[in-house]
């Protein structure tokens, strides 16, 4: 299937419980895998304004994620650091891999960008730097607090 992404919605905001939400609410996604109708894995075309986060740090234990930067400079954080990805570059977060890592615009300018991931059910993401675990049930994420309590907005 053919998809123009200028007639993809935007999908603002995020599904993180309230206290969270801040972080990201600069970050425009274009779900270009679903408009595509693609089934194992999602594509996103994202647009990252300044001072706006991808998401919060994180790991997945099951789900492989991918970034290709289009558009701008921007600062991609991990357990090692920081270091600054360019137009072109790409960076892989394998599944399992307990390295948390998150984009962040530190510029002036939008940042523009693909990821893509893949959908293996029984996923659960890890947060090192906040009171925070997901897990991917059905077709929802659940928001918990490390100690197993769920969020309730």
């Amino acid at each position: 299937m053919i998809v123009n992404p200028e007639n993809v919605p935007n999908s603002i905001g995020s599904n993180y419980p309230q206290q969270f939400k801040s972080a990201v609410a600069g970050r425009v996604k274009k779900r270009l895998g679903d408009a595509a109708g693609l089934k194992n894995f999602g594509v996103n075309l994202v647009r990252l304004a300044p001072g706006s986060c991808s998401a919060l740090r994180h790991w997945h234990t099951c789900q492989d994620e991918f970034i290709y930067v289009l558009e701008g400079d921007v600062s991609l954080v991990t357990n090692s650091g920081e270091q600054v990805l360019k137009p072109g570059m790409v960076a892989g977060f394998p599944a399992g891999d307990a390295d948390g890592h998150h984009l962040v615009n530190r510029t002036n300018s939008d940042v523009v960008y693909l990821e893509i991931g893949d959908r293996t059910p029984g996923d659960s993401v890890n947060y090192p730097d906040d009171d925070l675990i997901a897990k991917f049930i059905g077709n929802n994420w659940i928001f918990g607090y490390k100690n197993g309590d769920i969020y309730e907005d």
